[in-house]
């Protein structure tokens, strides 16, 4: 229809002067005993894609997207996205994608009228990922975008927008299940509040709880097996999120004892909103074992907001990567291109590119984080500098062995405490660049 004109696109090496193919996406190329395309798994985000118009808050539409017709009945457009996503995945040689419900179809007058919908579009959906083999790596509820969400779903102060927030969700649930998603995903987009004066933060964190609680015992019920994931972010369109960043999330969870149930779907830019790394976002994460998904992307650091834009920083993939590595993988989760290319960038074309660009990225991260890892020598240094922990008096620490009275007898007499070990900072930054260059 719109891609299938085109050949998949091919793996042609780092000299390959062929816009249309990958540099250093080879997928099956063998990186610490698996193919690349298993670090790797690349996913369609269908609301960029699929209906991303490339307006902003100071512009309106600019993007070339031939199958969407002003004016013409939703569902029928709806419909022709469809086979457009799964046309332009087989041609990428993408294998999963992930969407809100409302990506995927309009909504109705009702509730019932847009469940409706959703099941004549599930319908092609799951025909389609029959013929192509394509799967579905999470789904989601959009609760943030119409206006009934203007005080947020979850945290609303009126009781009819959660039962309507949670009615939603439960849908979503149930087609993701349908499709053999692998995951679901709860973003709060407007878990939050913008003053104190009007808010009662307890019950509205306890009410969005709740919510993750009825979830949990749905799943249950329905025998949807599939990970949960919460994906942290600071602000916009919140001044005050409740999922600020993993930290956060993660003290939230344990709090009302959902940590067994979820884990963190992590975003780049949402990382760079938060003033973290996002290699700081996922090891906090892995540290808790709650690493569960990505979300690829990056911003801008000149810009205040989520720009969205195609990872294309090889610093970042790697670093991204390496803390996948470090981490074992991700069983469940994947890389899910939550990106979106420059509102100039408006042909159909670049919807190509810009994948190319992500998806090579993340290719050459993932070969230079697995050298990395095989040398060990991030793994070495750091357990050298706390060497000191592995006997006498730090042994003792680490295994609570001493108390204030042990270690006030220990340092009593000594004239001068030698910080020992160097930070080597320079060191170590100089030698990542050294097996990038290299």
């Amino acid at each position: 229809m719109y891609f299938n004109k085109y050949p998949k696109i091919q793996y042609e090496g780092k000299l390959s002067t062929n816009p249309l193919a990958f540099k250093f996406y080879n997928e099956n190329e063998m990186i610490l005993g698996k193919p690349m395309k298993e670090h790797l798994k690349f996913s369609m985000a269908y609301w960029h894609t699929m209906t991303g118009t490339g307006q902003d808050p100071f512009g309106g539409a600019t993007m070339e997207r031939p199958w969407d017709i002003d004016g013409e009945d939703e569902m029928l457009n709806a419909k022709k996205r469809v086979e457009v996503a799964f046309e332009f995945m087989q041609v990428m040689g993408i294998e999963y994608f992930c969407f809100h419900d409302r990506d995927i179809a309009p909504e109705g007058k009702t509730l019932a009228e847009s469940n409706k919908n959703l099941d004549i579009i599930v319908d092609l959906i799951e025909q389609k990922m029959k013929e192509t083999g394509i799967k579905l790596l999470w789904g989601t509820a959009n609760a943030f975008s119409h206006k009934r969400y203007v005080n947020g779903a979850a945290t609303s102060p009126n009781a009819d927008i959660f039962a309507y927030a949670a009615a939603s969700i439960k849908k979503a649930m149930e087609i993701t299940k349908r499709l053999n998603g692998s995951g679901y995903v709860f973003w709060g987009g407007r878990e939050g509040y913008e003053t104190l004066l009007n808010t009662d933060m307890a019950l509205e964190q306890d009410n969005f709880a709740r919510l993750l609680h009825m979830a949990v015992d749905y799943a249950k019920e329905i025998g949807f097996t599939g990970q949960f994931y919460i994906e942290p972010k600071p602000k916009e369109p919140t001044k005050h999120q409740y999922d600020y960043d993993v930290a956060t999330v993660i003290s939230f969870l344990i709090k009302h004892k959902l940590d067994k149930h979820f884990k963190l779907n992590i975003e780049t830019n949402h990382a760079t909103l938060a003033m973290h790394t996002v290699n700081h976002e996922l090891r906090i994460a892995a540290d808790q074992g709650l690493l569960g998904s990505v979300d690829a992307n990056q911003g801008d650091l000149l810009l205040g907001w989520d720009t969205d834009q195609f990872p294309t920083n090889v610093y970042d993939t790697t670093m991204v990567m390496y803390e996948i590595i470090r981490a074992g993988g991700l069983s469940t989760g994947g890389l899910n291109f939550d990106a979106k290319p420059r509102r100039a960038s408006f042909t159909v074309e670049d919807m190509m590119l810009a994948h190319i660009a992500g998806m090579d990225a993340f290719a050459a991260g993932l070969k230079i984080a697995a050298k990395l890892w095989e040398s060990q020598v991030l793994e070495n240094n750091l357990k050298q500098r706390y060497v000191s922990y592995q006997s006498g008096i730090g042994k003792k620490i680490v295994e609570s062995n001493v108390g204030f009275k042990e270690l006030e007898a220990y340092v009593m007499d000594k004239k001068e405490l030698d910080p020992n070990e160097s930070g080597k900072q320079e060191y170590l930054e100089a030698l990542i660049n050294q097996y990038m260059i290299g």
